[in-house]
């Protein structure tokens, strides 16, 4: 691998590139935060791509992509002397330093969750920073990722189930509470009780240790794999999905899972 000297050399390239694109490209010059912000958010996806798909190449293009984007607010926080890269790695290097005490301090933390708890603990201790446990979930998360962010905060206060076996009663009472809803036929009574069971679906998944996000996006992508087996083996065949029955279209997924299951995938 590089040494530290070649990769100060980097990014110290990097810095006088972008400081050349806002004082000579036209497009680079126009644009603002708010401008880069939808793109930023476009770029953050496509690194999760990338990562989901292990594509190592392709996570290092996708943290380049990424990276632009930090210098470039930087590089626009210098122009109206607000801030610099400069501001941005100190900031960042401190807040590291104190919350590792672990590791810059006296304190122990020998597991994942002691630290998580000593970092939500600072968090809430530092100057200017979040006074309530769940100030610091930006509103505008995806809902799935929102949800499980806000559980697990207040897990690091003891807001939590004793034992994980007793969500299971809760996703229970959830499903129940919304059949009697689509008994009813409410129909904003049933979007608040579905939104109830996959909070409490998403509190499993947390308490399992399981990622909900990329377990339903797993599930995403084995659909359009199956989905697409069965498209393209009835235009193959001449056949036309709007005209086959469930049944005949379940000869075809059936195929698809076959297939999966030689080659050991979901």
């Amino acid at each position: 691998m590089h040494t530290l000297e070649e990769k100060k050399e980097q990014f110290e390239r990097l810095l006088g590139i972008m400081a050349d694109l806002r004082q000579q490209c036209p497009w680079d010059k126009e644009q603002t935060f708010e401008s880069l912000r939808t793109l930023t958010i476009e770029e953050t996806y496509e690194l999760a791509d990338a990562i989901l798909k292990d594509n190592k190449k392709e996570i290092s293009k996708e943290l380049g992509d990424l990276l632009l984007h930090v210098v470039f607010y930087a590089q626009m926080g210098s122009e109206t002397n607000d801030f610099d890269i400069y501001d941005v790695m100190k900031n960042l290097s401190e807040k590291l330093i104190y919350r590792h005490p672990h590791i810059y301090g006296e304190v122990e933390a020998n597991n994942p969750d002691k630290v998580m708890q000593n970092w939500e603990d600072l968090k809430l201790k530092e100057k200017g920073g979040n006074r309530s446990v769940l100030a610091g979930v930006p509103n505008s998360l995806p809902a799935t990722i929102k949800a499980y962010r806000v559980q697990d905060k207040a897990r690091n206060v003891g807001f939590d189930w004793e034992e994980k076996s007793q969500v299971w009663d809760k996703v229970k009472e959830e499903f129940n509470e919304l059949q009697a809803e689509i008994e009813s036929m409410d129909q904003d009574r049933m979007e608040a009780e579905f939104g109830d069971l996959f909070f409490s679906l998403i509190n499993a998944a947390r308490l399992y240790k399981i990622n909900p996000e990329n377990a339903l996006e797993r599930t995403n992508r084995k659909f359009i794999r199956r989905f697409n087996y069965l498209e393209s083996q009835t235009i193959a065949m001449g056949l036309d999905l709007k005209k086959m029955s469930l049944a005949e279209m379940d000869e075809f997924w059936n195929e698809a899972k076959a297939q999966e299951l030689t080659t050991n995938r979901e």
